[in-house]
């Protein structure tokens, strides 16, 4: 915190001024030198006494427009000051504001509203901020002596990574989403709705296709057709060595990914899809089943995410049945690292990393990976990522 001064410029230049007219005075014998200087003292003392004897205090409470400020959103903040004492000649308020939101939270005082005070913020950087205290600058008529005070308490913002809209997943899949591949899986057709495919690692032994296999001599798997759940799941990998980890500054990288990962899992909730949010360990970062406050908790934890730890098998990550659209959204990623990706049989495998190795890409798409670079345009990287496949129900393309 800077150093508080009593007096301000003009202060010290009028208390320096007289110290000189004292000293002129005796050099030259001019009483009326001495006069002056023993007024501007006055006036200094006088200003210093009117600034800083009067007793003030006052309770402060503040409101912010949004709960939740978007990085990129504007909200109003409205600051009701009840201040108890003798009206204030000049003053400057000041409400200190985080790095991670900007405003211009300053202006004279009193208002033109009494004690209303009103201004914008806008969401620079996620997390969780405080907001305050408000800080009232006093300056005597004079303007030779100042005061600054603190009054009431902080206020908590909370800034949620950016959510941006997406093209749909569901014309990929010939459907309108997991809502309709919900109805569709449970009329059922026999076994006339399934059709082979590939097997690929992590895929249950209990869905092979023994005749199939039989006869293409490849190990061959069971698959309906629309090959969808109306289930689907968002891993955030947060693994500390696929991120940079400088803690003074906000990595870009992984800002785009916690962006895309709220926009991700949001977009596939509008489509009818029950989506699960985890991180690359199995901790649960939100689950989305349509609901406000599940849509706030997701962005909330979201706020809060850091790269950390080591992370896990992606098969791991669900038990049972496979999701329909399974969404892995990562940092570096490195040949041998993709070639490790196991799906277990999702519907729709899509990687978005923010830096693909050389060759990262190929290892995917061997496993059933359809992938794409993100960066910080979100939308076109998840366009560039969708499974072009899905609308003829052919194998997984890697773009």
């Amino acid at each position: 915190m800077p150093r508080r001064r009593f007096l301000t410029g003009r202060g010290a230049a009028a208390l320096l001024t007289g110290l000189l007219l004292v000293i002129a005075a005796n050099l030259t014998a001019a009483p009326i030198l001495l006069y002056v200087a023993m007024l501007l003292f006055l006036l200094v003392v006088f200003a210093v006494l009117v600034v800083h004897v009067p007793r003030r205090t006052g309770p402060v409470s503040r409101r912010i427009s949004t709960d939740l400020l978007t990085v990129g959103e504007v909200s109003q903040v409205a600051v009701r000051f009840d201040m108890r004492a003798l009206r204030i000649p000049l003053g400057i308020w000041r409400d200190q504001l985080p790095p991670a939101v900007s405003g211009d939270a300053t202006g004279e005082f009193p208002t033109d509203n009494g004690t209303s005070i009103r201004y914008a913020i806008t969401g620079v950087r996620r997390g969780v901020w405080a907001v305050g205290p408000l800080s009232l600058q006093t300056i005597d008529p004079f303007g030779f002596a100042q005061r600054v005070q603190e009054f009431g308490d902080t206020r908590t913002v909370t800034v949620v990574p950016e959510v941006v809209p997406l093209a749909p997943l569901s014309s990929n899949f010939g459907a309108a989403g997991g809502t309709a591949h919900t109805s569709s899986t449970r009329l059922g057709q026999g076994s006339d709705n399934l059709s082979p495919r590939r097997y690929v690692s992590g895929d249950s032994m209990r869905r092979i296709h023994w005749r199939a296999t039989a006869h293409r001599g490849d190990l061959m798997v069971r698959q309906e057709e629309e090959e969808s759940s109306p289930d689907a799941l968002v891993v955030l990998d947060r693994t500390a060595r696929h991120w940079d980890n400088q803690r003074e500054h906000a990595d870009p990288a992984f800002e785009a990914a916690v962006s895309a990962c709220a926009s991700v899992a949001l977009h596939l909730v509008q489509e009818g899809y029950s989506v699960d949010v985890l991180d690359s360990a199995g901790a649960v970062l939100g689950r989305l089943r349509g609901h406000e406050d599940d849509r706030d908790g997701l962005l909330v934890a979201l706020a809060l995410t850091r790269p950390q730890g080591e992370g896990r098998d992606i098969i791991t990550l669900f038990d049972g049945t496979p999701p329909g659209p399974l969404v892995l959204i990562t940092g570096h990623l490195d040949e041998e690292d993709a070639a490790l990706l196991r799906h277990g049989g999702a519907a729709a495998p899509i990687l978005l990393a923010t830096d693909l190795g050389p060759g990262a890409g190929d290892a995917a798409a061997r496993l059933g990976w359809s992938s794409a670079p993100l960066t910080e345009d979100v939308a076109a990287a998840w366009e560039d990522a969708l499974p072009a496949r899905m609308a003829t129900g052919g194998g997984h393309v890697a773009r």
